[in-house]
């Protein structure tokens, strides 16, 4: 949701140093000693609390708990209800994470909070104004990135009176509300489908005949180019696919690279055991990898899409570790190991129904997540117009 800088076109706004409206604080350092407690008096959050699920706003559950006397030999500070959180050191600055708290909670030293003056600032506008800076241009020139008061201070703010301030805050809510609707209808039937996959492959498979990997599939070894040349291959954990590897810096040209194709299916030796297998797509096609991410051609007797769905299910990829070789940080699978291993293979209409009915399921989450893409962008635009005062909202009048 980053915008960069905004340019105010309100002439009857106030533009004023953030500073002017806001306190920044601090948090402060988290024993390990005190860390784990499911309950007491305060939430005492960190930086990954930002992420847990239900936290996307606001912060609604936490990770550890403090009890009064705990805060008091930590010398800990409660932040107080309202006040925005976030990430102030470390790669984390740069994700653009904000967060509200709803009750009086202790923040570690990795973060900060924006603490609005009542009387000037409305809290949630606080929250959206936040979300449109990029805090890394912010950040003090060293090897781990952070900013400081004195830089969150000098930020500049332009604000409406505080009726207008709160109403725009509820227009942007409400589009919040709508995409979270929209996410948790999106987890809802990923769920489904999954649930869906596992029951449909499992009884495929216990139907199916005894079989190797190595029985449908050949490695495929294409020449290619060399490190310093070839556009790469990279495939993500836990089945979420491949994509083209962004890679500033050529490599050696000394490492040798294999062209991989379209309907290939291609995983990496490193993150098997990690679920890192893609089915290879028109659009990579061409794409070169090492024999570090070696790539398959699928004979008729299997549809390469249930082959990937059979494959990315935790339920498989989880179960081969007597497969890998080597230290636990540095287990492999090798492509002759993993060929010669079994499954049980549905004969082929089985395995192109399972297929049709998982890519109908795939297409509805595509749909889905288009859906919320374009909600995402329209959200931004309206931020853009509302927090610089180009379209205007007029606040609901008292009633008498």
């Amino acid at each position: 949701m980053l915008m960069g800088n905004l340019e105010f076109q309100a002439t009857d706004w106030i533009e004023i140093a953030l500073g002017d409206a806001c306190t920044f604080r601090g948090g402060s350092g988290f024993s390990e000693a005190h860390q784990g407690h499911r309950s007491g008096d305060h939430p005492f959050i960190k930086v990954s609390d930002l992420t847990i699920a239900g936290n996307e706003k606001y912060i609604t559950t936490a990770q550890h708990w403090v009890s009064v006397a705990a805060l008091r030999e930590l010398r800990a500070t409660l932040q107080p209800a309202g006040a925005v959180v976030f990430p102030k050191v470390g790669a984390a600055l740069k994700l653009n994470r904000r967060r509200i708290l709803l009750r009086p909670t202790a923040i570690d030293n990795n973060m900060m909070a924006a603490i609005p003056d009542r009387q000037k600032l409305d809290g949630e506008f606080l929250y959206y104004f936040l979300l449109t800076q990029d805090l890394g241009r912010f950040s003090q020139e060293s090897a781990v990135p952070s900013v400081n008061q004195q830089h969150l201070s000098s930020i500049e703010i332009s604000l409406p009176p505080l009726p207008e301030q709160r109403k725009i805050a509820a227009i942007l809510r409400t589009w919040d509300e709508a995409l979270e609707r929209l996410a948790a209808l999106r987890a809802a039937k990923a769920r489904r489908l999954d649930g869906l996959r596992g029951r449909l492959i499992a009884a495929a498979s216990r139907a199916g005949r005894p079989a190797t990997f190595g029985d449908v599939l050949t490695e495929s070894r294409e020449p290619g180019t060399d490190g310093a040349t070839a556009r790469k291959i990279s495939v993500r954990l836990y089945g979420k696919g491949a994509v083209e590897k962004d890679e500033p810096r050529g490599g050696s040209a000394n490492t040798r690279y294999y062209r991989r194709r379209a309907g290939q299916i291609i995983w990496s030796k490193l993150d098997f055991l990690n679920g890192a297998f893609a089915l290879i797509g028109p659009e990579l096609d061409g794409l070169e990898s090492t024999l570090d991410l070696p790539a398959f051609d699928c004979s008729e007797a299997v549809n390469p899409v249930w082959l990937i769905e059979y494959l990315t299910r935790p339920a498989y990829y989880t179960r081969q570790v007597h497969l890998a070789r080597g230290q636990r940080k540095a287990r492999r699978v090798s492509p002759e190991d993993w060929l010669a291993s079994p499954l049980r293979l549905p004969d082929r209409q089985t395995q192109d129904r399972i297929a049709a009915a998982l890519s109908a399921g795939r297409e509805e989450l595509a749909l889905l997540d288009a859906e919320i893409d374009a909600l995402t962008r329209q959200k931004r635009g309206l931020m853009q117009k509302l927090l610089t005062g180009a379209w205007r909202v007029m606040p609901e009048e008292p009633v008498a």
